[in-house]
């Protein structure tokens, strides 16, 4: 079995784990954002408290909101929305580009969050960079264009004049992880704000600092008071009392909580949004460039230390490759750097939280004990970090392992061989997830036909997952267990409007006109549709 190599290069000067930039003022400023609107004295619902993945070491605290302190959000961001509904689209778009100018010039100070509260690699940290950046930069550009009215014809044209209108929801609710809390915890309220909502979020736990350094910088870029508020708690407290109060939800995270969230919702006859788990595969055709292959396998096994719902959990790859891609893959992950610094030198990070140690420890334990085979990680490295967790590649993983049906949600990856189109398709097909995939061919044609037969909601074509991912202006979602709905595109921002139809009868009432009798009209009709079928009038 090979080893993990671990980054020898000197973590940038810090104090300790936390960044040395960050001051009691900072903590102070940050914590002045969670909402605690119905707390008297702010003391009655306690602290959340979370541990730095690096050294276990405490984050400091932010208040705890309350339920009571959530309706007060949600109805104070009800006076705001009734202004920023009518506020211009061009007027909102200004504030967020300077969001976007903003966050450019500050992304040192966030990306250091992130790392602190994640333990992830910095440049994984600074992708949510490049992510929120394009997502601002796109809606704002695109706001106007997705929103506009649109005239359409009614049943008989030139007789009513039909416009279809989007109207903001409202107040939308958005409950986001911790693996990427900014992509996440802001890639959805920009667009949620720029339709013209006001927007509670409920901030991870682990990942608070981040979310409210955000809605500070929201502040600094013109966002009028109340718009944007934060709650932070234990989730099925505190998120329930969003999706309780708020007119919409937007959710990401595990299926189990999603159905928990989607029942909740449905309950009370609001729209959701789920982003949800995966079990993502990668196909390797025979006809593919394997050091290619293998160079992008690796970068959507292991990126953000493997804890990103669409990275490969599933290698699939034509027996006539299977040997070399093999070899060539776990040399390639066994020649990973782990490192916990604050800079660009380490290419995998810790994992989140001694549960997320243990689960992803649980799998591959599992699988050894049932006769799978690691070609090359499969272990803690506390002498790393008390977090760390070898880049790891199994083989002969067989159906009745957690590893072969559950998410793993780590750095694992199992390879498998298949001979046939069809059975590649199958392979990747097994299971109840349908968020991400991947396929390498040199017949980018025949990867295409393959793509439609495979259940995802993105499938790449020789790339692992970015591809697809960052591109926003095509949606992204899961089918399956992985969720409903999509974000990004025109869907990204659409589903925080409720349509409306504005009907204006121009010339009389549908309906016989003056003596003319029923059964006179409707003749009149049936030959006037006749009519436009033969014309094809749509």
């Amino acid at each position: 079995m090979t080893t993990t190599q671990e980054s020898t290069a000197a973590p940038r000067e810090t104090d300790g784990v936390r960044p040395p930039w960050v001051t009691e003022a900072h903590l102070q400023e940050w914590r002045g954002w969670v909402s605690r609107a119905a707390s008297a004295g702010g003391e009655a619902a306690g602290e959340t408290a979370s541990l730095a993945p690096y050294d276990l070491s405490p984050i400091p605290a932010v208040p705890t909101s309350t339920p009571a302190d959530v309706a007060a959000a949600v109805e104070l961001g009800r006076a705001a929305q009734r202004d920023w509904a009518t506020t211009p689209v061009s007027r909102r778009a200004e504030i967020v580009l300077r969001f976007h100018d903003l966050l450019l010039e500050h992304q040192d100070e966030v990306v250091d969050l992130i790392q602190w509260e994640t333990g992830k690699a910095r440049f994984f940290a600074w992708q949510e960079i490049a992510q929120v950046a394009t997502i601002a930069r796109h809606y704002a550009r695109r706001a106007g264009h997705y929103l506009a009215d649109q005239d359409v014809r009614g049943m008989v044209p030139g007789l009513t004049k039909v416009r279809k209108v989007r109207a903001p929801r409202g107040v939308v609710g958005i409950i986001s992880p911790w693996n990427y809390p900014l992509y996440l915890g802001s890639g959805d309220a920009l667009p949620a704000l720029l339709a013209g909502n006001a927007v509670v979020s409920k901030a991870d736990d682990q990942t608070a600092l981040t979310l409210l350094w955000t809605r500070a910088l929201m502040d600094r870029a013109g966002l009028p008071a109340g718009l944007w508020q934060i709650v932070v708690g234990d989730g099925p407290v505190v998120g329930s009392a969003v999706v309780d109060a708020v007119d919409y939800v937007c959710f990401t995270g595990s299926t189990t909580t999603g159905r928990e969230v989607a029942g909740r919702a449905a309950h009370r006859l609001i729209g959701t949004s789920l982003e949800l788990g995966g079990k993502n595969p990668l196909i390797v055709r025979g006809d593919a460039d394997v050091l290619a292959a293998v160079k992008g396998a690796v970068t959507s096994a292991f990126a953000n230390t493997g804890q990103m719902c669409i990275h490969t959990e599933r290698i699939y790859v034509h027996d006539s490759v299977y040997d070399a891609f093999r070899d060539a893959f776990v040399a390639a992950a066994s020649g990973l750097r782990i490192g916990l610094t604050y800079d660009y030198t380490a290419d995998v990070g810790c994992l989140v939280s001694p549960k997320q140690l243990a689960a992803v420890s649980a799998h591959v334990d599992d699988a050894v004990q049932r006769g799978a085979t690691v070609l090359t990680g499969g272990r803690a490295r506390p002498d790393l970090g008390p977090l760390c967790y070898e880049p790891t590649v199994l083989e002969g993983v067989t159906p009745e392992m957690a590893v072969c049906r559950e998410e793993t949600f780590g750095p694992v990856v199992s390879l498998y061989r298949f001979g046939t189109d069809e059975e590649a398709v199958a392979l990747a097909n097994e299971g109840s997830y349908g968020l991400s995939a991947s396929i390498w061919s040199a017949d980018t044609r025949a990867a295409r036909a393959l793509a439609r037969e495979i259940r995802a909601g993105s499938v790449n074509i020789n790339d692992g997952a970015a591809a697809a991912a960052g591109s926003i202006e095509a949606e992204m979602g899961g089918m399956g267990q992985s969720g409903l709905g999509r974000r990004h595109g025109a869907e990204g921002i659409r589903k925080f409007t409720d349509n409306q139809t504005i009907a204006t009868q121009t010339v009389m009432p549908l309906g016989p006109p003056g003596k003319m009798t029923v059964e006179g009209f409707v003749g009149f009709t049936n030959r006037q549709l006749g009519l436009f079928r033969r014309l094809r009038v749509r």
